[in-house]
This record gives C-alpha cells, structure tokens and sequence, in this order.
C-alpha cells in the first residue's frame, strides 16, 4: 500500500507547508529565542536561537546545492548527537534533498547496505566513523567530516574526507524549489533480525505529523525546555523530542548521549520540564541522588506511571510507536490517571486493532496482535524505500499495518505492551512471552536487568533462556542469586515457563535506543 497522491478536492492539513516552512516560521516569530542548546560533556554549552540556526541551515543548504547535491538525492548522515546533525538533516530537506539517518553502532557491512541501498550521493560523517564510511560507501561522490567526535577531540587526525565548515556557502544563496508536503523528506532503517534492514521513507508532511502531533500528545508548550540524549538518528528523538520542540517554539537540550552522572546536572543548568526517556535510563538515574529542585514535569517512555520510578517525583506518560508512525498510536493521558505499566489508551489520530491469531478481536484480559491505520504519506510512514514487496506485505486488505506487536486488552480502553511476535516462545505448544518472564525476574533483588530468549529443544521446540546483569556486575553478585530466580520464577510462573539456563552477564549486546539486541542473544544460545 504504497503512498498515494492526493485525491482531487481532498485538503491536507499541510497542503502548501513542508519542513523548511516550519524552521522559517519559528525564525521569524521566535528568532532571538533559544530552539538547541548543545550540552557537550566536557565543554560550555552552546546556545543556537531560531534565527541563528535558520541562517546556518541556510548557508548549509547553498553549500550543499554548490557541491552538486540535488532535489531527490539521497545523502548519509552518519553522525551521533551533535548540532552538525541537526545542520545537516534541515539542509537537505531545505535543498529537496532525503536526509538518510543512520546507526552510528552500525557494522561496516551494514554502512555500505545504507549507502547502496538508497544511492547515497554523498556522506557526513565524524572522525570516529570516517574511515568506516569512506571505505564501505563506494559510490558516494564527496564525504564531509566534523572536527569532533559528539564533542569530544578526535584521537587522531582524520585524512578522509572534507571539512564539515567547508560545506558552507552564503545564506543569501539558499534554494528556493517549489513547496510539496509529500514530496520525500527522510529515511531511517529499520533493525533487521531476520531480513535486511527496511528503510522507512517519510514525507515531509510525515515530519509535520510528527511534529504536531507528539507535541499535542505531549502537551509540549513554547515555555518548555525538552532534554535529548536518546540517539537523533532515530524516530525518538528526532520527531518525540525534537520536532516536536520545533512545533511549539521550544527549547531542545541536546547532549552526546545518555550520562546518568551529567543528567541532573544539565537538567538543572537548562530549567529542563520535559524528556523523552526509556527503562535502561531511568534504572541508572535512580542510583545518582535526585535533586529536590529539578523543573521536571513530565517524561515520556514505554510505559505509563511505573511505581518503580515513583522515587523521580514526575508524572510518566507511557506510548507506543514506531518508525513508521511516526508519533504515537497508543499514548498516556497527561491530565487524567493511568493503570500503571500499561502503554495508554488508543491515539484519537489512528485506528487500532488488536485480533487474535485468527482475527477475531480479543476481549478485555486477552492478549492479540496489534495493527495500526492511518494515512500513508502523513499519519504513516510512505513507503519502504526500493521495497515495493514489503511495503505491500505490511498491510493488510482493509488498509491495516501489521505491527508485528503482541498487546493485552485492559479495562477503560487501556492498552498494555506484551512483546514482539519474534519474542514469543513455542514451549511444548504453549505460547509463552519472554516479557512475562522478564518482569517476574526483574522484581528479584539484585537483578539490575534481564532478557529472555528462546533455545531449540529436541522434545519441547524451544524453551527459556535467560540473561540476567546483576547489580555490581557478575563480580558483585550474590552468591544465590540464581537461586532466588528460579525460586521467584516458580512462584510466578507455569511450570513450562520456567527459564532452563541463567546466565549471568556483565552486559548484553545493544541496539538502538539501548534494547537489548535480542538476535545476537539467540546466536548464543545455539
């Protein structure tokens, strides 16, 4: 179900707008008040206003278009969190250009899919990372490199590539092309486990989208102050943080990455009121004392209200979404009570539907396969890019995307997570959620996190393995720790259930937004 053009008469809520639009409309309203701030680790903080950054996208823009990048072109930004990011990406959506965001965690193999994939015609990238894109993006027609690494000085010189300053031109020169909201505007790749990455097309009018709606969702005011360490690379915080912060006329603390140590310490430097966030982090904030004057006023992450997470003091809206959402289609009520640990009600912008294996919708305390409908082009992703097979498959007959997502119906239209189809088990023909176990392990002392993953078995087809990282690492774990699980498990569990290794870890294997990369955890197992 690939994107369609718009039906004669039918009027868009972006008809005649796009993303440069939005930039110069802020620039114009909003020009002298901060829109990024980058919070490097080891240096000042670096205030951007709307004017400024508008101006310097501009410049970047003309620079690009000097160097011979085209409307419909496709460039590699290959970049983590820095303002040189967000330079690049508004440039070339400001040029016409398809800005191509990527996993800096990327294997070699993995870059040179990206740049092949798409016809990369040229790449931007940091000096960590230069030799890597050089070498694996074949056809590329220039590469740019930064002068830093996320902030930091590179370890050593860089002979690859151009200067990321060099890109500049003047302003006065941006382009000027005609002004189309489903025109493209963006690509990102998906996680491949078992299949190439997929790469996820937006529009700009799915920029918009995302931009609006995240904003509404989550109640985002000019006055806010949004802090994003999450990777810019991603859905997460390039639309839930920062396009939506754009939207409103906000400010966006951008920093390097995650750092539990200098979270608070930026938050309170910034006035920060907003963040998206995710468990991986919030279980490292609460081992940092927590400030009794932090701004905070709400965060965003998988679930709502978590009573883990109580010690934070802020009210936590949890959600659902994907990369080919764009924003939400499940989200958490700002102005309203939560049932804790669920994932929000239905967004009013989509339909949702949850059936069981064989289609039949699920009552309240089942748990069923979610699918999603919206507008491809604006409330969904496009298209997969040069997958035309894929885009189709991903949908059903009544114009449903098919998630992949296992829910559970809860009363009052709640909704609550249950797993990915791939990370259900098939245990002696019962199916069983690895997250099932995960959260009855979790509850144990002394687990700082665990992941459940499935082995072959000769008689059962597959049962549960679980990696466990104990609090203080393997070295500092109790000596009956794997005890208390297993103990824990039985109480909690079915008998099939029950894990059949513990394995103890200092770390595990991660993809983007620190989610545990659960394909390599399989490998190990056998």
């Amino acid at each position: 179900m690939p994107l369609q053009q718009t039906t004669a008469g039918i009027v868009g809520p972006f008809d005649g707008l796009d993303v440069p639009w939005l930039l110069k409309l802020r620039a114009e309203v909003r020009r002298d008040h901060p829109f990024l701030i980058w919070a490097a680790f080891d240096a000042p903080a670096r205030r951007w206003s709307y004017g400024e950054f508008h101006e310097r996208v501009g410049a970047l823009a003309a620079g690009l278009a000097r160097r011979g990048v085209k409307p419909g072109e496709y460039v590699l930004i290959h970049l983590d969190n820095c303002i040189e990011a967000m330079l690049a990406w508004f440039a070339c959506v400001e040029l016409g250009a398809v800005a191509v965001t990527t996993n800096t965690r990327s294997a070699p193999a993995e870059i040179a899919y990206f740049a092949d994939h798409c016809g990369a015609v040229a790449a931007i990238t940091q000096p960590a990372y230069a030799e890597a894109v050089a070498q694996n993006c074949h056809n590329i027609r220039w590469l740019a490199v930064t002068s830093h690494d996320a902030g930091t000085a590179p370890a050593r010189g860089v002979s690859r590539g151009d200067s990321f300053e060099s890109l500049f031109a003047d302003s006065a020169d941006r382009p000027k092309r005609a002004t189309d909201p489903l025109a493209p505007c963006s690509v990102q790749y998906t996680s491949g486990t078992t299949s190439r990455p997929k790469a996820v097309l937006w529009t700009h009018a799915n920029a918009l989208w995302g931009a609006k709606i995240n904003a509404a969702h989550e109640d985002l005011h000019a006055g806010d102050v949004h802090q994003a360490y999450l990777p810019l690379f991603h859905t997460n915080a390039l639309a839930y943080s920062m396009l939506a912060t754009l939207w409103v006329g906000a400010t966006c603390v951008i920093q390097p990455r995650f750092s539990a140590s200098r979270f608070w310490g930026v938050a309170r430097e910034h006035g920060a009121t907003w963040t998206s966030t995710i468990p991986f982090c919030m279980k490292a904030l609460l081992e940092q004392e927590i400030p009794k004057d932090h701004k905070f006023r709400l965060w965003g992450t998988a679930i709502n209200e978590p009573p883990a997470f109580a010690a934070f003091g802020v009210k936590m809206i949890g959600w659902w979404g994907m990369t080919e959402t764009i924003t939400h289609g499940i989200v958490g009520e700002v102005d309203q009570p939560n049932i804790p640990m669920s994932i929000g009600r239905a967004a009013p912008e989509y339909q949702i539907r949850i059936t069981d294996d064989e289609g039949r919708p699920t009552e309240v305390g089942d748990t069923g396969n979610l699918a999603i409908k919206g507008i491809p082009g604006l409330s969904l992703f496009a298209e997969y890019l040069h997958n035309e097979k894929a885009t189709r498959e991903s949908f059903d007959e009544h114009g449903f995307f098919l998630t992949g997502d296992r829910v559970e119906r809860l009363e009052n239209g709640f909704i609550k997570f249950g797993d990915r189809a791939k990370d259900m088990l098939k245990v002696g023909g019962e199916n069983v959620a690895a997250s099932e176990i995960e959260q009855v392990i979790a509850l144990v002392p002394g687990v700082r996190e665990a992941a459940v993953v499935a082995k072959k078995h000769p008689m059962l087809d597959e049962v549960p393995v679980v990696f466990i990282i104990p609090q203080g690492g393997v070295a500092g774990a109790a000596p009956d720790l794997q005890d208390r699980v297993m103990e824990a498990c039985r109480k909690g569990l079915a008998d099939f259930k029950l894990p059949r290794e513990i394995r103890l870890v200092d770390d595990m294997p991660r993809s983007t937004l620190e989610k545990v990369a659960k394909a390599e955890l399989r490998k190990l197992v056998g």
